[in-house]
């Protein structure tokens, strides 16, 4: 199957969330992101646009009863930068980890330009 988008890491916020993660957590983390990368139209219950932030992006991930979100943006359409991750323990957003993912991305942005 061909990708669709392709996924990368800004900095090493992901990959330290990841790896704390039990095997289960980080087989569905990659099962998520092979529908990601694959499918034309991901359903919103894996990829939805966070409202009322600027093109953030959170990946959703349920693991029995434990929720886990991984923050991202879209460049050029079909890549996926992925910046932080956490485990949601409550209905809100936690905001230092949103406020994380907007100075992330802010910070992709303008590394790009300046290369």
């Amino acid at each position: 199957m061909k990708a669709k988008r392709d996924i990368i890491f800004h900095k090493h916020y992901f990959m330290e969330f990841y790896i704390e993660q039990s095997k289960s957590v980080q087989e569905k983390i990659e099962y998520v992101f092979k529908i990601i990368k694959t499918v034309d139209r991901v359903p919103k219950k894996f990829l939805d646009h966070l409202t009322g932030s600027d093109g953030i992006y959170e990946i959703r991930i349920e693991v029995k009863s434990d929720i886990y979100r991984v923050f991202c943006c879209f460049d050029k359409g079909n890549l996926v930068v992925l910046f932080n991750g956490f485990q949601k323990k409550t209905q809100k957003t936690p905001t230092q980890e949103l406020a994380l993912a907007e100075k992330l991305k802010k910070d992709y942005f303008q590394n790009k330009k300046s290369k």
